[in-house]
């Protein structure tokens, strides 16, 4: 059971902040980078759930994913692979994949690369995927400088395609994808 009592606590005044095992690291750590880019990807996505039909099928793909982005920020919140705490494992990958398979069904391939946008919805999509690879890159990092949980970086790297995917959904099954138009051709 958690149970948050305060927010303001003051502890992080001098620079540094807590992990989930008590150790003290200083707010521009790899680690706290990576945990502030899935925040923030988690914070993109809950802007794009906000604009999806409530009773739809991406919105509560979204609301899977959003739970799934706090476990990784839970597995990232306490160094190690072992012991007691949330590890993340394939299985949300696994999912991620079975729905990029379902939704691609219904889309036409692609024959050029296209641009941001479209719907409200989709293009609130493609800021999610951006902040997702952004949040990959700080994980690769991180990667860098010690061992973690290999399953986290297969996670992120399937849910930015997986928000790709779901993008194009979002603009009618990719008919109002914004195809992009090369410089010589404009």
């Amino acid at each position: 059971m958690i149970r948050i009592d305060r927010v303001i606590t003051r502890g992080g005044d001098g620079g540094q902040t807590s992990l989930g095992d008590g150790a003290r690291l200083s707010k521009d750590a790899a680690r706290i980078e990576a945990i502030g880019a899935i925040d923030e990807t988690n914070a993109a996505i809950g802007f794009l759930r906000a604009a999806c039909p409530e009773a739809g099928e991406a919105r509560a793909m979204l609301a899977r994913i959003q739970n799934d982005l706090f476990d990784v920020g839970a597995d990232l919140a306490v160094p190690g692979t072992a012991g007691d705490r949330l590890r993340l494992t394939d299985a949300p990958c696994l999912r991620l994949e079975q729905e990029v398979a379902a939704m691609n069904e219904a889309i036409p391939p692609l024959t050029s690369f296209i641009l941001p946008g479209g719907t409200e919805a989709a293009a609130r999509a493609h800021l999610a995927r951006t902040t997702a690879r952004r949040a990959e890159r700080a994980l690769v990092r991180l990667m860098g400088e010690e061992t973690l949980n290999p399953a986290l970086l297969r996670f992120l790297n399937r849910l930015s395609d997986h928000l790709f995917v779901l993008a194009r959904a979002l603009n009618d099954n990719g008919a109002r994808d914004i195809p992009w138009q090369p410089g010589a051709g404009r």
